[in-house]
């Protein structure tokens, strides 16, 4: 009934974690569980390449996460296919509920449903997500989220103790119906990470589908994962991503903003917050990731390069 993705890039026994916890908690719902190990060099994608039920596909380089996906995706031929982070764990009933809520006949016309995720410290994560608008990108960009959190996309000033129906659930537990993903044509692979999750809601979002977010079925996760790992990187993509995302989405004036506004203003708010917090190796990490981004608009703007 569901097959699950596992996108894996040097995420350590994380990924053990995870298929360990599909294999307990799967039940009879799990055909397939297919691990997409992005060229990992930690030796994480052994620990589970002798696992029952374990597909394992070795691409020998980091294809980006929303490729990666599309690539697991092609493997499964289930109902449902759930995408699941590797520093992510099903609990008991996790499925079933999320799978039973899916199949009932009032719901036949939500096409991703997401659950509620529980962060090591026990707290539940803040994971649903507004479609961005070129205010909740500004607002973000000059860090007035952190005071407003309703003037960014992420619904930080929900609690997330009920169900409802959203815009976005984050990909860390991702769970749609496979055959109109197909439809969709999976994840945008011109976003390498971050984004190509939210781009593809606001795609299903036009396609008439719903997105819900189910807060009686519970994972684990721990956020950030193996990304942490890079973050002056981590935060190179993110800026590439939003920028691809506004020029997608939004029209040339608001794309445009969204443009001058990430290159221009946020860098300096960044470095101011970094340096408010003596934190040196913030600030470092700020110009460490934007002289990626000035790196490549060139190769975007001329080019066409996204990835």
């Amino acid at each position: 009934m569901i097959d699950i993705v596992t996108v894996n890039w040097n995420a350590g026994p994380q990924l053990k974690n995870c298929v360990d916890s599909i294999t307990k908690y799967g039940g009879g719902l799990v055909d397939k569980i297919i691990v997409v190990d992005n060229g990992s060099t930690d030796g994480s994608e052994v620990l589970v390449e002798t696992t029952p039920n374990v597909t394992l596909i070795r691409t020998g380089e980091n294809l980006g996460f929303g490729k990666a996906c599309n690539l697991g995706a092609k493997h499964a031929d289930s109902n449902y296919l759930l995408f699941l982070n590797p520093d992510a764990a099903l609990f008991e009933g996790t499925l079933g509920k999320a799978v039973n809520f899916m199949q009932e006949s009032t719901n036949q016309t939500v096409g991703i449903c997401g659950v509620q995720l529980i962060e090591e410290s026990g707290k539940v994560s803040r994971s649903c997500v507004r479609f961005p608008t070129v205010t909740g990108f500004l607002a973000h960009a000059v860090g007035l989220d952190r005071v407003v959190p309703s003037l960014g996309h992420f619904m930080a000033e929900w609690d997330h103790l009920a169900d409802r129906e959203v815009d976005h659930v984050i990909g860390a537990f991702y769970l749609v119906r496979r055959g109109f993903f197909e439809e969709l044509q999976g994840f945008d692979e011109r976003f390498f990470v971050y984004l190509e999750d939210l781009d593809f809601s606001y795609r299903a979002h036009q396609a008439g589908w719903r997105s819900f977010y189910l807060a009686d079925a519970q994972a684990f996760h721990a956020g950030g994962g193996t990304s942490n790992q890079v973050k002056a990187r981590r935060l190179f993509y993110s800026l590439r991503s939003r920028l691809l995302y506004a020029f997608k989405h939004f029209s040339a004036p608001a794309a445009l903003t969204v443009l001058a506004t990430t290159l221009l203003l946020e860098p300096l708010a960044r470095s101011v917050l970094a340096l408010a917090r003596c934190s040196l190796s913030a600030f470092k990490e700020t110009w460490s990731g934007y002289r990626m981004l000035w790196a490549w608009l060139p190769k975007w703007l001329l080019k066409n390069e996204t990835r």
